[in-house]
């Protein structure tokens, strides 16, 4: 089995299943960046969770070694796919990550 595919993965520790994180509002781009950091992908998502890791870690949910600077390599990489836009799109990424942090406290 590999690490990539490891279910304890973008869990949360002492909730009732892993169908409760799907509930979640971002929980998909959350889902995704820790599958993304676990295998070692610098995405989009990867770099969104690492900056919400410290947050995400104590709400229960195991992540990898987050990314470093994950704020200035987000940004960046939003500049390069989305030019002008790009701090419209990050402050919505965060927005999202925000809402999932705030419904994962709610639900634990």
């Amino acid at each position: 089995m590999s690490r990539a595919s490891d279910p304890k993965v973008a869990t949360l520790i002492g909730m009732s299943s892993f169908a409760t994180l799907e509930a979640l509002p971002g929980a998909d781009l959350v889902r995704r960046g820790a599958a993304d950091l676990h295998a070692g992908h610098e995405s989009t998502e990867a770099l969104l969770v690492s900056i919400g890791a410290p947050r995400l870690r104590s709400l229960g949910i195991e992540l990898s070694t987050p990314i470093a600077s994950p704020e200035h390599r987000l940004y960046a990489l939003l500049v390069s796919q989305k030019g002008d836009a790009a701090h419209s799109a990050y402050n919505a990424l965060i927005r999202k990550l925000v809402s999932f942090e705030r419904a994962a406290a709610c639900a634990s």
